[in-house]
This record gives structure tokens, C-alpha cells and sequence, in this order.
């Protein structure tokens, strides 16, 4: 039965591994999570139904330790880089793991690796999974090694650099890797395969290859992701490869860092396709959805659901391990986030921030608002003397200046939606966490969230993005100097 069985996972703290958790959970299996850093699950919805360990794969006590009445383990455990001293490292993991593995007697290791070209001259990332795979195999556990297509869902490498190069670009000079095939999966196909593994007793020992049920180039990618947003784009193609120039240009002009993107662009050097048919026969009932449609919900997950999935917050000590100011992208939005600890009740801090605006102004650099919402006024838009209906009291779907009130949850959350002219889609977020680790500290966090619409959206990000810090870094202080005052009124 699934619900006697515990199931070892690393990589909890990845892209995939961190959705494949929930999922394992939902099957009814007893999960323990292998991480080198605990703080980098703090927030995790599923965090406290499941075990958590601290280790590292390249230490052998830790694995011992962690592996203790375990059924199967996942190794979702790799390296991003593709350097020589990555890979040994990688390798190293592997057979710590495998050697762990049989010495505890666990029933089977599953890893999820990449389609790759046997006949081609693999890239150093694309060599290094390669090998990994054929280190576990080695060993005496039996192995059932995933190889997937390129992931496609929203907040996929993949995913973001299709977007944010179709959003920014109407042309594009495609270098030849554009036009190597691929066989993209969606998340949730790969979720489906990693699961059923555990499910299917002839899969113990395969090596499977997964994929998407179409096969696509690059720019084929790009023009199903302009499609879906109704954006024309043109492509002039050029027989130059080129990887670590285009990295450093996907870097340049999109927030995704090259030590990402060339992994990706290293590996369309040869067609990474599914040559076997070996899941068919083994999962006749997983039916891979469509690149398009992939795609459509990745954008439809992004515009509705990110602001309120977004838990890569790091782990909060009552010494205060809390960074100030932060600068990320998650999902395709640009984000910029704002914590301080302060030594009062979560009520108090949020009763300060829900009665902003209005009347009362913004507490800070209140001119500079009014000036936006003067602009906004003139080109059309709804301008800010909207106000707010009630001094103090607030309830979601009211308006707030020119905010949307999108969400209040008491004495811990508002969130703003933007309904100023801006190219793109702006959201302000508020939240006052108490802190278990401190009783009576708050953690208050102030978050920017801004999803561009196109090179006007790109650029508008950048342009304002000086006078933004300034503004919210002030904004966050007068707010936090207003708890204080609110504190000591009550």
C-alpha cells in the first residue's frame, strides 16, 4: 500500500522537486525530504506533513542517516553549470547515493535526467546527467532513469526565457540552435511519470524517455508562445551556432542569468527527441497535453495565480537572518521585496498598513503619488483621487486611489492590483507574519510584483525601477514607524 511506504526525495528545494512533493502526498505516500539548507523550504504549504532532514548527497553519513527505513529515493540532485569540477561533484553525489542506497536496502532509485542524442557529441551539462544516470545504474539498487524533454509550465527555465524573449523582441536573430528539435513536456505530464514509477513494478531498472507528443524547434516555441499572446513576431534565421554568446545575450537582455540559459542552448546542439516507445507501453494512460497547450495554462497559472504562490521566502531567526531588500523573478514577474522585524503584534503592523491612502496620503513622498496619479488622470486613466471608502477599514474589491483591493486576509495580508495605465500587470502586496521563532515579532514584507507586456513593459520596468527602491524602501520604514506609533495609542 502506498500508505505504508517512505518515500526519500532530494532536490525537494528545485523546480521539480519542490511540485513533486504535493504530488506524492496526494498518492498517499510518507515523504522525507533530503536538504543541504532547511531555511529554503520555509513556506512550503506542505511543510509540516512531511520529514525533513538535513544532509548533503556528497557526504555518506548523511545519506546513511536519511535513508533509514526508506522504500524508494529520488535523486533529483545535478549541478547546473556543466563544469569539469561540477560534474565530479555530480558524479561523486551519485555514487554516494548508490552506495548508501544498497547498503539500507532500498527497493529502487528513480532519476529524473534529459533526453539526450547517444550519437551526438553531448555538451559538458548534457554529458554530465548522462553519466550520473549510468554512476546510479551501476550499483546494485535497481534504477529506473526518466529522461526528459525540456520542461515547459510556468516558472520553467524553459518557460521563461521563451517569454521573455518573444515579449521583448518583435525580431529576432536566431542563431542555428533555434532550429534543432526538441520534445518539450509539460510539468504535470513529468509530475504523472515520476509518480506512476512508483506504481509500476515493470519500470524498476528501465530507461524511460518522456516527452511531449509533438516535436518542435525553438523557434517553433517562440512563435506558439506569440500566438497564445497575440503577439507578432519575425524570426531571420542565421548558420551561426554561437552558445556562450547567445547565453550571454539571453542574459542581457532578459532577467535570466547565462549559467541557466546555456545548459538549455548547449543542449539544442543535437535533436533531443524520444527515440522509444518504452513509456507508452508502460504508462498507456498518461496522455502528454500539447506545447500550445502547456503554454496557455503556464500564462493562465502566471496572470492568476502567482502573487499568492509565490514561498521562496528564506527561513527568519529571532537573530534576524532576514535580507532587507531583494531582487528576483519568479513565474516572469519581476519582484522586489522588502522585510524588516519589527517587536510588535502582527494586528498592530496590520492595522498600519491597511489605512494607507486616501485621506491620509502614502505617508511617504505623498507628492510623488499624486504626480503619478495627476499623469495617470491625463492619459486616460483612473488618476488617484479615488480615495478609499473608509479611513481604516478595507475589504477586498474596494477601490484604494488607484488600486484594486484584490485580497485582505485578517491581521496578515492586503494586496493591491494596479489599475493606473502601465504596460503590464503591477500588484503591491503587504504581509505581517508573526514569527514562532520570537514571540511577539512580526515579520513585515512589503512586496512589488510587475508583469511587462512587451518591450514597453521591459523598459518601463527599468526606467522606474530607481525612483521605485527609493519610494517603497521609505514607504516600508513610515509604515513601520506608524505600528510603532499605533502600538503604544492602544
Amino acid at each position: 500500500m502506498a500508505q505504508s511506504k517512505l518515500i526519500l526525495l532530494t532536490g525537494a528545494t528545485g523546480y521539480v522537486g519542490g511540485r513533486l512533493v504535493p504530488k506524492l502526498l496526494e498518492s498517499g505516500y510518507r515523504v522525507r525530504c533530503l536538504v543541504r539548507d532547511l531555511s529554503r523550504l520555509q513556506g512550503r504549504t506542505w511543510l509540516k506533513k512531511v520529514e525533513v532532514v538535513a544532509g548533503d548527497a556528497l557526504h555518506p553519513q548523511d545519506l546513511a542517516a536519511a535513508m533509514q527505513g526508506v522504500s524508494a529515493a529520488y535523486y533529483l540532485v545535478h549541478g547546473k553549470q556543466g563544469s569539469k569540477d561540477s560534474a565530479e561533484r555530480d558524479l561523486q553525489a551519485a555514487r554516494n547515493f548508490s552506495q548508501a542506497a544498497e547498503e539500507e536496502g532500498i527497493e529502487q532509485i528513480i532519476y529524473f535526467g534529459e533526453l539526450v542524442d547517444p550519437t551526438a557529441n553531448l555538451s559538458p551539462y548534457l554529458r554530465s546527467r548522462h553519466e550520473t544516470g549510468f554512476t546510479l545504474r551501476h550499483g546494485k539498487t535497481p534504477v529506473t532513469e526518466i529522461r526528459a524533454g525540456m520542461i515547459i509550465g510556468s516558472g520553467s527555465a524553459l518557460f521563461e526565457m521563451i517569454r521573455y524573449l518573444t515579449e521583448l523582441q518583435p525580431v529576432l536573430t536566431c542563431p542555428a540552435w533555434f532550429f534543432s528539435q526538441a520534445q518539450p513536456i509539460a510539468i504535470r505530464d513529468a509530475l504523472s511519470y515520476l509518480v506512476d514509477v512508483l506504481k509500476t513494478p515493470d519500470a524498476i531498472g528501465r530507461v524511460i524517455e518522456v516527452g511531449g507528443p509533438t516535436r518542435l524547434t525553438y523557434a517553433d516555441m517562440m512563435l506558439g508562445y506569440a500566438k497564445e499572446r497575440n503577439l507578432r513576431r519575425w524570426l531571420i534565421r542565421t548558420p551561426f551556432y554561437t552558445p556562450r554568446l547567445s547565453a550571454y545575450w539571453v542574459h542581457m537582455v532578459t532577467p535570466i542569468h547565462w549559467r541557466v540559459v546555456a545548459p538549455l542552448i548547449e543542449g539544442l546542439r543535437a535533436n533531443l527527441i524520444v527515440r522509444s516507445e518504452t513509456a507508452k507501453k508502460l504508462f498507456p494512460h498518461i496522455h502528454p497535453i500539447d506545447f500550445q497547450t502547456a503554454v496557455h495554462l503556464a500564462i493562465g497559472r502566471v496572470s492568476r495565480d502567482h502573487v499568492e504562490t509565490s514561498w521562496s521566502d528564506a527561513l527568519v531567526t529571532e537573530a534576524g537572518d532576514v535580507k532587507p531588500y531583494r531582487f528576483t523573478v519568479e513565474e516572469g514577474l519581476y519582484v522586489e521585496r522588502r522585510q524588516v522585524i519589527l517587536d510588535l503584534p502582527a494586528e498592530t503592523v496590520f492595522r498600519s498598513y491597511t489605512g494607507i491612502g486616501g485621506e491620509r496620503g502614502w505617508l511617504y513622498m505623498d507628492w510623488s503619488w499624486s504626480m503619478r496619479g495627476w499623469i495617470d488622470k491625463a492619459i486616460g486613466g483612473v488618476g488617484l483621487r479615488r480615495g478609499r471608502r473608509h479611513p481604516d477599514e478595507i475589504h477586498t474589491g474596494e477601490a484604494l486611489d488607484f488600486w484594486r483591493v484584490e485580497a485582505v486576509e485578517e491581521n496578515r495580508l492586503m494586496r493591491l492590483r494596479a489599475e493606473m495605465l502601465v504596460p503590464g500587470k503591477a500588484w503591491l502586496q503587504f504581509e505581517s507574519t508573526p514569527m514562532e521563532e520570537a514571540q511577539g515579532k512580526t515579520l513585515f514584507t512589503v512586496t512589488a510584483y510587475f508583469e511587462p507586456h512587451g518591450l514597453s513593459g521591459f523598459l518601463y520596468w527599468y526606467s522606474m525601477w530607481p525612483f521605485h527602491k527609493f519610494i517603497f524602501d521609505g514607504l516600508a520604514s513610515r509604515l513601520a514607524s506608524r505600528a510603532r506609533v499605533l502600538a503604544h495609542a492602544y
